[in-house]
């Protein structure tokens, strides 16, 4: 009788033991009973029927990274080229993920390589190269819509790189070299006739501003003649009616100014060593104006 109650507990302890169940955070699990979904276990303690039930699954129910393999995708302009990528996803529903496909890391790896396929497939090459974010656009909206069955949410795909065949990347980097050639040489032409139009604006500028200066420089003159022209006649008028009050002769003034200042310049001259003056020059000029 001892025995039999030292099985019994024994058993009871076993049997405990066996039905309680600390699920770990991040993670979800998936109990069957007689094979059929019975519960989903979530983080902390649980308890299940020990005999009856069991642990079907473990989902790790954190975001998830899956690698895309390299694979040969045929572009719209029939260039070959070598992609691979990486998806990002998390499960939200384990009933789904368990019991809505098979293998569920499998399909969205398949998935995304035909989708992505069946993307590229449709553009050319260069729009391809410069387009990853529409490809990365495009293919999210498709493994999202798909795995949404799957209890699965797609959060994220990249295109990780897009490798062209050898002698497709040398025609591509000459093309690019021909093409920064040209552009630096459109520049320099560009850069030249830039500095040639400038140069022709400053010379027509300068000779703006000279002609003007010209024209300004003949205004003074003229205006300064003018003035000058005003203070002699002033100054003769003065002149011949001091001489006329006087009983002088305005014009043998005038004459005899003039006539002193050419000896005055005469004498200033470096070449002149003695000037003489004739001691009637006045009664001379006199003499001159009485015959005419």
């Amino acid at each position: 009788m001892e025995y039999i109650v030292i099985a019994l507990t024994i058993l009871a302890i076993f049997l405990i033991l066996k039905g309680v169940r600390i699920v770990p955070q991040a993670q979800n699990w998936v109990v069957e009973r007689f094979g059929k979904y019975s519960s989903t276990l979530k983080p902390g303690l649980n308890l299940i029927n020990p005999v009856f039930s069991k642990i079907a699954i473990k989902f790790d129910v954190r975001e998830q990274v899956l690698d895309l393999p390299s694979q040969g995708i045929i572009t719209e302009d029939n260039a070959a080229v070598e992609v691979d990528g990486v998806v990002f996803y998390k499960i939200l529903d384990p009933y789904k993920a368990f019991y809505g496909i098979e293998n569920l890391t499998l399909a969205i790896s398949k998935l995304a390589l035909t989708s992505l396929r069946s993307i590229m497939g449709k553009m050319t090459l260069d729009n391809s190269l410069s387009s990853r974010d529409k490809i990365n656009a495009d293919l999210l909206k498709i493994l999202d819509e798909a795995t949404d069955s799957w209890g699965t949410k797609i959060t994220r795909v990249e295109i990780k790189d897009i490798q062209p065949p050898q002698d497709l990347q040398q025609a591509m980097a000459l093309q690019m070299k021909a093409e920064r050639e040209r552009r630096a040489t459109v520049l320099e032409a560009e850069a030249q006739k830039e500095a040639q139009e400038k140069k022709a604006e400053g010379f027509k500028r300068a000779q703006i501003l000279e002609a003007e200066a010209r024209k300004e420089s003949a205004m003074m003159d003229a205006e300064a003649r003018e003035r000058l022209a005003q203070a002699e006649a002033v100054a003769i008028r003065l002149v011949t009616d001091t001489l006329k009050d006087s009983g002088g002769d305005p014009l043998t003034y005038l004459i005899g100014q003039q006539y002193v200042k050419g000896l005055m310049k005469l004498g200033e001259s470096a070449n002149s060593k003695i000037v003489l003056l004739p001691a009637d020059f006045l009664n001379t000029i006199k003499s001159i104006l009485k015959k005419d």
